[in-house]
């Protein structure tokens, strides 16, 4: 088999102070350095080169009519995806995910026929995501969507089964085993930061904040928390949210409140069953004076027209407190860390058990029975702590 060719690298002009790829002795100036265009570009050009070494052998006019071609398939599992992933009438996150994984997929080959794309041309398209600076996991996401993409061909009878499982067989990037970048792991939220950037956000948004904290449960549940969601016939309240992240799997996801998180949400049920308790449209924020003392301002007072919806999003959440860090001079921390803090003092008090039955981590297969005690277990630790 011959050598497989690695496209030229994306990388730092540094005399320039920006991206450039050098193709061919040429230097190609991409723009600023780590840019979204500049990354663009770098795959605009990476498509040309391939296309300039592989393209006669893939893309002459008679073998693109012995097969699908890759774009076609694209366009083809793009109508399923917009169909597929949606949950409450909603476009799932997944669908930009899936957007993101096939693009650089159709650059470099959406003119090959799709029964040609083997694992050299997939690991091409890998050397081009280490380039432009993904990170290790993002890229084993993306190049798990592109067969994802061609297991639902073969299930369609659009491509051939031999070529997904040819596929399937490249391996993920291991740790420490590639040039891709790696990520820091995701750690808890200094408990100094959390308490800085309170009193810089609405009473609002201090009670998701306190109630994520206290319950562990995600940011998108602690978004669309309703009265009518919580069962508060027990001195344990149990919420169930009307849509979670697994219930694909068919799990139930039940998120124990217990006496400190009860005090917290109590204000704010006080309303209809069918309407959420953390509403931006009842938000009143902190707004700075010339003279440098701030007063509360409700939405209806401000001179600006409110756009707010009838809930938070997990994007308007994580906005508002990035904000607020902003604000407070810290560095900016997500919502989802609220979970680590948790998941965290859990371990370190019950064990792993504990941390994954209240933070409803719990694969799809898993009988009622077991989750029944798992259910019983949560209780009584949030009984103590919650």
């Amino acid at each position: 088999m011959p050598r497989t060719e690695s496209p030229p690298s994306y990388r730092l002009h540094k005399a320039r102070n920006c991206a450039v790829v050098t193709i061919d002795g040429a230097n190609h100036y991409l723009g600023r350095y780590g840019s979204a265009e500049s990354y663009s570009l770098y795959l605009e050009l990476i498509s040309a080169w391939v296309t300039q070494r592989i393209g006669p052998q893939t893309q002459t006019p008679k073998k693109r009519d012995q097969g699908l071609a890759v774009s076609a398939l694209i366009l083809a599992y793009w109508q399923h995806a917009q169909e597929y992933y949606v949950k409450n009438g909603s476009p799932t996150d997944e669908q930009a995910g899936i957007q993101a994984a096939l693009r650089p997929l159709r650059r470099l080959y959406g003119h090959t026929t799709a029964d040609k794309f083997g694992p050299r041309e997939l690991k091409v398209v890998r050397e081009a995501l280490i380039d432009a600076g993904l990170s290790r996991r993002v890229i084993n996401q993306y190049i798990e969507r592109i067969k994802r993409m061609f297991r639902w061909g073969v299930e369609n009878q659009l491509v051939a089964a031999a070529i997904y499982h040819a596929l399937a067989e490249v391996a993920g990037l291991k740790k420490g085993r590639s040039r891709a970048r790696e990520l820091p792991p995701i750690l808890p939220v200094p408990e100094s930061d959390i308490n800085a950037v309170l009193p810089q956000l609405s009473a609002v948004l201090r009670a998701m904040i306190e109630f994520q904290r206290l319950t562990g449960c995600r940011p998108g549940e602690v978004c669309q928390v309703r009265p009518g969601d919580i069962d508060r016939s027990k001195a344990i309240w149990v919420y169930r949210p009307g849509s979670h992240k697994t219930e694909h799997h068919g799990s139930e996801r039940r998120i124990h409140i217990g006496p400190l998180a009860q005090a917290i949400l109590a204000p704010w049920l006080e309303r209809a069953d069918e309407t959420f308790c953390f509403s931006p449209k009842e938000s009143i924020r902190s707004e700075p004076l010339h003279s440098g003392v701030r007063q509360d301002i409700a939405p209806e007072q401000h001179p600006r027209p409110s756009r707010r919806g009838n809930h938070y999003t997990t994007h308007s959440y994580r906005r508002a407190i990035e904000r607020a860090c902003e604000r407070a001079a810290i560095p900016v921390w997500a919502p989802n860390r609220l979970r680590h803090n948790r998941a965290t003092e859990l371990r370190q008090r019950y064990g792993l058990e504990a941390a994954q039955t209240v933070l409803g981590h719990r694969k799809a297969d898993v009988t009622q029975i077991y989750a029944e005690r798992d259910f019983q277990f949560a209780e009584k630790v949030m009984s103590e702590i919650g």
